[in-house]
């Protein structure tokens, strides 16, 4: 079994992959706090309720794959990884990880481990030219070249922080409820705002996308336009320019780094 971490600004995505075939999967808040031994103590938990993992923790577990976004709870998991998977092969996405993605950006450093991942997977699952929407705590757009490069991106604020930005700065504003209203004019001001969220990013993904498409293709119609992320149901059945939706495009990434890489350590 092979575990995957991808580690989010707002959540941690873990899953757990038998093969090629992803046979369970965890989703839990990102804490920057968390120790090392919290974090075993956490993942013990989770893994010692499926039924082909053993009951101590690292049995069953024949490799591991992380990225993050954040620098800390990278530290954490190394640690986890020396201390308590210390015989089983662990790979952190960070410079000089093996991807097969050239990176056409000024500084590659910059660009997040998630969204490398996110076009490793875009190009082994369709090819490019591609854009990956991924919708979490930021909305983040990646451009994937015919050749399968890595040709920059775009990054806007996410849904959820949008909705706590009216929040806060609304007078008569609060946090509402994701989730998609009535009609596209809304009845009340819960309605109104969950309109101005669900139809006013999904408008964003298609204008944004649109114009990404000129750029990275002679004929727009040949770019594939894959969505992820926790968030993205919300704007999959309103978004036009979206052709596919793979949930689990980050962790097929890990998968195929994990493989790329493993033979090396």
């Amino acid at each position: 079994m092979l575990l995957t971490i991808d580690v989010g600004n707002t959540h941690t995505v873990l899953g757990l992959f038998d093969g090629e075939e992803i046979v369970e999967h965890w989703r839990i808040s990102t804490d920057s706090r968390r120790t090392a031994d919290e974090l075993a103590v956490l993942l013990q938990g989770l893994m010692g309720m499926h039924p082909l993992l053993g009951e101590e923790l690292g049995d069953g577990i024949e490799g591991i794959a992380i990225c993050s976004t954040v620098p800390s709870v990278l530290h954490e998991l190394r640690e986890v990884t020396r201390r308590y998977y210390g015989d089983v092969p662990a790979v952190l996405v960070e410079p000089g990880i093996k991807t097969g993605v050239p990176i056409l950006m000024d500084n590659p450093k910059e660009v997040g481990a998630d969204r490398i991942i996110n076009a490793v997977a875009a190009v082994d699952l369709y090819g490019g030219p591609a854009i990956v929407v991924d919708f979490g705590t930021a909305t983040t757009f990646d451009a994937v070249s015919a050749r399968g490069e890595y040709a920059g991106g775009v990054i806007a604020p996410g849904i959820e922080i949008s909705v706590e930005a009216l929040g806060v700065k609304g007078a008569q504003l609060r946090k509402i409820e994701l989730a998609r209203p009535r009609s596209v004019i809304g009845k009340n001001t819960v309605e109104a705002m969950q309109s101005g969220i669900v139809y006013g990013f999904a408008g964003q993904v298609d204008g944004v996308v649109q114009r990404m498409k000129r750029e990275l293709a002679e004929d727009p119609d040949d770019v594939t336009v894959i969505a992820t992320g926790g968030l993205a149901p919300m704007v999959l059945g309103e978004a036009a320019a979206i052709d596919e939706h793979e949930p689990w495009l980050t962790l097929i990434g890990l998968r195929l780094v994990y493989e790329r890489n493993v033979s090396r350590l």
